[in-house]
């Protein structure tokens, strides 16, 4: 029976902000930017907007993972970090808040984990902030050894051994180097480090229950680090063992993740996962260390044993191996004040908090936002019963989400898609111009992209903006407009996400009900049945994803026994505010013809 986790915390949604809050009051180097609740950025306090005269360095994603990523920012690490709610990635404007605070003439280096909603999200931010005039450049991590190739869109995770990736590009940068030449050094440290986790209990996210998922006699090998499920659930072994298995994984020939054979030099990470006392990761180094040397004929230069890279509360460890020579071992025995690294901090104490302005969008005037409509139209009518039905059954099904999610992926697909309807709900009421169709889907995006967070964050603004590109001729919307709409959307979601019909995502949902909407039409059906149609069609593909093997997301790392009979949340979700927009519609017009 799953009980609820035990948590000294306040209210679960503010866990992020006040672990900053507590952060940066305990290490005077540190600061962050104050005054807009969404964004969570830690920054050095020694750097001044604008006139760093060195590269910047940012990284971050999903919080839950303390100490990494805001405990690495400092001087030879981390210039900044940004924090996205417990496991979701970030959002833009947190992103390019950083990027804007910290960013001098130099440039600035985005070290991003492979995740998917990490990619997309710090990828737009880095595209924005060329727009801007920044220059820019990213590399992703993807150390996992886990998982055999080929893993499909998705790649290898990544995992601690990007912090060994920050510490390589803090010194560089730090040294005075040029963006160009940090990233190369960044992006040669993150193709010679591979890492795996093996887990002894699953974590517990703030303010939900603990999955019981492992028994009390059981471990798993192979998980990343947002509670998914790993490569395979096996008996309790010792640690001896468990050391070995994972050595053996890292260093397999067969995948060749990393390029270090007899007699190469390397360096070692014995990582923590969040409840593992220091007592089992020393034990763990001790076998490490004397089975590379002896068993594979590697002379080990540095060992680094500690709690960096976390998931939550969950017991277990994973090991690092990052291939070593003396520009390598230069940069991470180059000195950092970064306090997690661990250093002692030193100097008086600035103010925690400072507030630094963030650009209103482009794209929109707060008089045209705010604008009242000219009558209460009836395509303004349909479309306000639309977006409460959908919004409303988002809300509805959020524990069915979470249920779901947490048994294919990290829990949080409910809590998530639920933070997005209710600040959609609210925003409705003050901000969206519901007598411009197009306006108020871009609105919607708007309202998504500033809460949500992760990759279904991105991938439903990018689903608004494709949509209001495709309407925005339009002043009064046909059901043919609406049906090319929806067609670009799903065109745009499949191109940058790189998802299509049968990879188990919320395409699955999306897909039949364009094609349905679309063929209705045009076969002369009243628009209100074909819509009420492509909603069954909807609910149908996400229905048939519980028979599909997972080739995008956090899914795709799971083993196809595990999502047996599960349906994908992000095609359930999209079939649900679908299917709720289409009954809304016909109940509206009484079956009228639209």
């Amino acid at each position: 029976m799953a009980l609820q986790g035990k948590k000294l915390i306040n209210n679960p949604d503010d866990v992020v902000t006040e672990f900053i809050e507590g952060l940066v009051e305990t290490y005077p180097g540190l600061q962050y930017l104050d005054g807009f609740p969404q964004i969570k950025v830690v920054l050095r306090a020694d750097v001044e907007r604008g006139s760093y005269d060195k590269v910047a360095v940012i990284s971050g994603g999903g919080s839950g993972h303390e100490p990494a990523h805001a405990g690495f920012v400092g001087p030879g690490m981390l210039t900044a970090a940004v924090s996205g709610d417990v496991f979701a990635s970030p959002p833009v404007d947190s992103i390019l808040a950083a990027i804007r605070a910290v960013t001098g003439p130099m440039g600035c280096l985005l070290i991003v984990k492979n995740y998917t909603g990490d990619r997309l999200n710090f990828g737009l931010a880095a595209e924005q902030a060329k727009s801007e005039g920044y220059k820019m450049e990213m590399v992703i991590v993807g150390d996992d050894c886990a998982l055999p190739p080929p893993r499909g869109i998705a790649g290898r995770r990544g995992l601690a051994g990007t912090i060994l990736v920050h510490k390589v590009a803090g010194a560089a940068a730090d040294a005075g180097l040029s963006l160009a030449e940090v990233a190369a050094e960044a992006k040669h440290a993150s193709e010679v480090v591979g890492t795996m986790g093996v887990a002894l209990s699953v974590c517990t996210l703030p303010g939900q229950v603990t999955s019981d998922r492992l028994g009390p006699r059981q471990m798993e090998l192979g998980l990343g680090i947002h509670g998914e499920p790993g490569v395979a659930v096996v008996e309790l072994q010792t640690v001896d063992v468990v050391v070995e298995h994972v050595l053996k994984q890292i260093l397999s020939q067969e995948t060749q993740y990393l390029p270090i054979t007899r007699g190469c030099n390397a360096v070692l990470l014995v990582n923590g996962l969040g409840a593992t006392p220091i007592m089992e990761l020393m034990i763990a180094a001790r076998k490490a260390v004397p089975e590379l040397q002896l068993v594979y004929g590697i002379a080990v230069d540095r060992v680094y044993t500690g709690t960096l890279m976390t998931s939550l509360d969950m017991a277990g460890l994973s090991i690092t191996i990052m291939k070593s020579d003396e520009s390598v071992l230069k940069r991470l025995d180059a000195p950092t004040k970064a306090p997690a690294w661990p250093v002692g901090s030193e100097g008086k104490r600035p103010p925690a908090k400072f507030p630094v302005p963030l650009p209103p969008s482009p794209s929109m005037k707060d008089d045209e936002i705010l604008a009242p409509s000219q009558e209460l139209s009836k395509q303004r009518c349909i479309l306000e019963a639309a977006i409460e039905a959908s919004a409303t059954a988002i809300i509805n099904v959020k524990d069915s989400l979470n249920e779901w999610d947490s048994k294919v992926g990290d829990g949080d697909c409910g809590t998530t898609m639920y933070r997005g309807a209710t600040a959609i709900l609210e925003d409705m009421k003050k901000r969206y111009p519901m007598d411009d169709a197009a306006g108020t889907i871009n609105e919607i995006g708007a309202t998504i992209r500033r809460v949500m967070g992760g990759t279904s964050g991105i991938l439903y603004d990018i689903l608004c903006k494709a949509a209001y590109a495709s309407l925005k001729q339009s002043s009064t919307v046909t059901a043919n407009e609406w049906a090319d709409a929806l067609e670009a959307s799903v065109a745009a979601v499949s191109k940058y996400g790189g998802a299509s019909a049968g990879y188990r995502t919320m395409l699955d949902a999306l897909i039949p009900a364009s094609a349905v909407l679309k063929q209705r039409l045009e076969a002369g059906d009243d628009p209100v049945t074909a819509f009420v149609a492509s909603s069954e069609a909807a609910s149908a593909g996400a229905e048939s994803t519980k028979q599909m093997q997972a080739k995008a997301g956090r899914s795709s790392y799971i083993a196809p026994d595990l999502l047996a009979s599960i349906p994908d949340p992000g095609a359930m979700a999209a079939a649900a505010w679908y299917r709720a927009a289409a009954l809304a519609v016909k109940n509206k017009l009484h079956g009228s013809k639209s």
